[in-house]
């Protein structure tokens, strides 16, 4: 962030009294644009408007000097028409561009560019969605090209991979048999596979009010004659009993993995005999 404002908007702020706001412009991949402002009247400027939006609250920007990682979050509710669950939840809004101005709402041509930067991770807790903003700066953090690591750095069934995630015993379509919050499933039968079968997999709901939402598993175990599985997020309604799933198996990446459960060790895209650290401390030895 700029920590000296000039020109028009300085100067108002020299007065002492003023009559500022923020305004927030977030552009997703698509084109499709949106203002919002936390004053309590439309306001527009360079050929867009923004609109009061109530529960929509920017936290407080965290800013420094050479590459470090500039972010905050923006906090809201989901009262906004242009807005809806099911946008977010099926990523419409990842990655999407994000302009944050300070802005005298009296005169908007005094205004001052705050914050550029994407959205980052999306969280939901009821109503109540949670974004992390992502400076510019955080695209310098990201990784170009291969990763020369002893795990794969592919995704299951991607062109690298090549392997098909539907095949049989891959992809299951289970009922919930009940439910222990909005995390824990526990499933009717499925128990003729082992342990972590869809660990790092994912489910899909495929009726009622999460239709559509697709969740990460986290961890899948046969307890007590029942299989449960732990995600890795909550869906936005708590699943109930009899709801329909469909389930992907999971990959964690490693070699043996590729090998043994998917039969798919001649894609693997990763580099499992690499020396580690123990080599560089290898020593001859006379015998």
């Amino acid at each position: 962030m700029i920590e000296v404002v000039q020109g028009a908007l300085q100067a108002h702020l020299e007065l002492g009294a003023t009559t500022t706001c923020r305004c927030w412009k977030v552009v997703r991949n698509d084109g499709v644009g949106f203002g919002f402002t936390d004053h309590d009247r439309k306001l527009s400027f360079e050929d867009f408007s923004f609109e009061p939006v109530a529960g929509f609250d920017a936290r407080m920007l965290q800013s420094g000097q050479g590459l470090k990682v500039d972010n905050s979050e923006v906090v809201g509710v989901l009262n906004s028409d242009r807005i809806s669950e099911s946008d977010l939840s099926e990523g419409k809004f990842d990655a999407a561009e994000v302009f944050i101005w300070h802005v005298n709402w009296a005169d908007t041509n005094a205004r001052q560019l705050i914050f550029r930067g994407n959205f980052g991770e999306v969280t939901f807790d009821q109503n109540q969605f949670t974004v992390e903003l992502r400076s510019l700066t955080d695209r310098l953090s990201k990784p170009i090209g291969r990763h020369y690591l002893k795990q794969c750095d592919a995704l299951l069934g991607d062109a690298r991979c090549k392997f098909d995630p539907e095949g049989p015993n891959y992809l299951r379509e289970v009922t919930v048999k009940r439910v222990d919050g909005h995390k824990l499933l526990y499933l009717e039968g499925e128990l003729d596979l082992p342990d972590d079968w869809f660990a790092y997999g994912s489910v899909e709901a495929l009726d009622g009010p999460n239709q559509g939402r697709v969740i990460r598993v986290h961890s899948d175990r046969i307890v007590h004659s029942e299989r449960r599985i732990e995600l890795a997020e909550d869906f936005f309604h708590q699943p109930m009993a009899g709801a329909s799933l469909r389930m992907i198996a999971g990959c964690d990446k490693q070699h043996e993995t590729c090998k043994s459960k998917f039969q798919n060790v001649e894609n693997f895209q990763g580099f499992p005999f690499m020396p580690g650290e123990d080599w560089l401390l290898a020593y001859p030895n006379p015998k």
